[in-house]
C-alpha cells in the first residue's frame, strides 16, 4: 500500500479546516487543491547535444521522472531556429510526485537561494502561480554526486482548482509558499517595531 505524502497529509488534516473556516465554504469539495506542477527548462538555439543532455538529466533529477523534449514548431530566421529544433523540456508532475516536489521547493529550495526574502504574490488571475529559478542548484539533489556543473534556469508553474488569486494565493501560502510581504505589512511592521 502506498503511503500518502507528508503535505498531501497536512493539506487534508490542516489546510483544508482552515480554508472551510476562513473563507466560509458549504462543501469541502469546493476547497482548492493543488492539480498538477509543471516544470520547463529552455536550451539555447545553439546548445550542442551534450548540454541537450545534462538539462533533460537534471530536470529528471529534480522531477523523478523523464522530461519531453519540446522542439520548434515553425523556423524563425531571426533567432536561428529550424523547425523541428530542440528548443527545451518539460515534465509534468502530478498525485505523489507533485506534492513531494512542492515540498522539497518551499521548505528546502527556496531558503537556500542568498539573501531570501520571499517570492512575489502576483498570480495569474485564475489561481495558478508561475516563478522562475535561475540556478537549479538551490535542489539539494543536484549536489549529490560532488560535480560542478553550470547554472540551468527554470520555469515553475503551479497549477491549482482556485477560481480567483486570493483563493489560489491562500491555498499556496497555507501549504507553505514563502511570499513576500506587501510593502504596507512591512510598514506596519516597522511602525510596531519602531514603538516597542
Amino acid at each position: 500500500m502506498a503511503t500518502v505524502p507528508y503535505l498531501k497529509k497536512y493539506y487534508l488534516e490542516k489546510v483544508v479546516p482552515e480554508l472551510i473556516k476562513s473563507r466560509g465554504y458549504k462543501n469541502i469539495h469546493q476547497v482548492p487543491n493543488l492539480k498538477k506542477i509543471v516544470l520547463n527548462s529552455a536550451f539555447k538555439a545553439e546548445a550542442d547535444k551534450a548540454h541537450m543532455a545534462e538539462v533533460v538529466k537534471e530536470i529528471t533529477k529534480l522531477s523523478g521522472q523523464k522530461p519531453i523534449i519540446t522542439k520548434a514548431s515553425k523556423s524563425v530566421a531571426s533567432f536561428k531556429v529550424r523547425a523541428g529544433m530542440p528548443l527545451g523540456c518539460v515534465v509534468t508532475l502530478r498525485g505523489a510526485r507533485m506534492w513531494e516536489f512542492y515540498l522539497r521547493l518551499t521548505a528546502v529550495a527556496l531558503p537556500m537561494i542568498r539573501d531570501f526574502r520571499g517570492v512575489g504574490n502576483r498570480l495569474d488571475g485564475r489561481g495558478n502561480y508561475s516563478l522562475g529559478i535561475s540556478d537549479h542548484t538551490i535542489f539539494p539533489e543536484t549536489q549529490a554526486d560532488g560535480q560542478q556543473r553550470a547554472n540551468i534556469g527554470m520555469d515553475i508553474c503551479i497549477a491549482t482548482s482556485a477560481h480567483t488569486d486570493d483563493e489560489g494565493r491562500d491555498l499556496l501560502r497555507l501549504l507553505g509558499m514563502p511570499f513576500r510581504r506587501s510593502s504596507a505589512a512591512t510598514a506596519d511592521a516597522a511602525a510596531e517595531t519602531a514603538k516597542a
